[in-house]
């Protein structure tokens, strides 16, 4: 499937780690939504369910993240790094974009 991708678009493998990037952001922002929810309802049935849906996309949050991390997609631990990975990874998706168009 990758090569497909790879000649649909005319990108290389660096194609994965922008789709893993856009899950890893997507898991970030359902934590966050996930949270807020969980401050707005006064339903004790409700704030436990959304706080086992909170507690799911925290764990999908970290499988993604420990998975880019192995593939060195990722690096917490050194922001000079991740700084230029954003910007590789953002003109990636530029490109990937315009190609589709």
């Amino acid at each position: 499937m990758n090569q497909i991708m790879e000649n649909i678009t005319g990108m290389s493998a660096l194609t994965d780690q922008v789709i893993a990037t856009d899950l890893l952001n997507a898991a970030k922002a359902e934590v966050k939504n996930y949270s807020v929810a969980i401050t707005e309802t006064t339903t004790p049935q409700l704030r436990s369910t959304l706080k086992q849906h909170l507690n799911d996309a925290i764990q999908a949050h970290e499988k993604i993240s420990t998975y880019m991390i192995s593939k060195g997609y990722y690096m917490p631990h050194d922001m000079s790094k991740q700084l230029q990975m954003d910007k590789t990874v953002s003109n990636t998706a530029l490109q990937v974009a315009q190609n589709m168009q």
